[in-house]
């Protein structure tokens, strides 16, 4: 005869404490909240969701003013990157890279320049005219604005 055990309640200090590591994990998230920045010099306030993605995916590639549109990113496993393209564009990581294999293998796009850090793509961004990028915060970086999407 196959004995079985009882299952056990869960203990009240251990549940408080998976609890408490949740919440935790929560609140000290690293990728609590993300922005699109541009270069300080492009005359863009806001944009749409559509013309977001159409930038990013590189189909767009000169904004209004006729400024060539030069795109950074960040690793496709960073949290960041998979935070700003599911929460802003509204696509997964693998969509976009699906995306940007097509145009480049088939010899109609570019893809994004990808870069290691958050800081560098910021620096990046800061330096070339027409540069998107996106960040945790950048507020107060000199060299770089806020892109609202609408």
């Amino acid at each position: 005869m196959i004995r079985r055990r009882a299952r056990q309640p869960i203990d009240t200090r251990n549940w408080l404490g998976l609890c408490l590591c949740l919440c935790l994990a929560w609140v000290v998230s690293p990728c609590s909240a993300a922005e699109l920045i541009v270069h300080q010099g492009l005359s863009v306030p806001e944009i749409s969701r559509n013309e977001a993605r159409l930038y990013l995916t590189m189909r767009l590639r000169n904004w209004p003013d006729g400024t060539p549109v030069q795109v950074f990113v960040l690793p496709d496993d960073d949290p960041l990157h998979h935070k700003v393209v599911t929460d802003i564009f509204g696509l997964f990581p693998h969509q976009l890279r699906r995306a940007w294999d097509r145009q480049l293998f088939s010899g109609t796009g570019q893809v994004p320049t990808t870069v290691p850090t958050e800081a560098e793509l910021i620096q990046r961004v800061a330096a070339t005219p027409g540069a998107l990028g996106y960040a945790r915060s950048a507020s107060g970086h000199p060299g770089v604005q806020l892109l609202k999407v609408r």
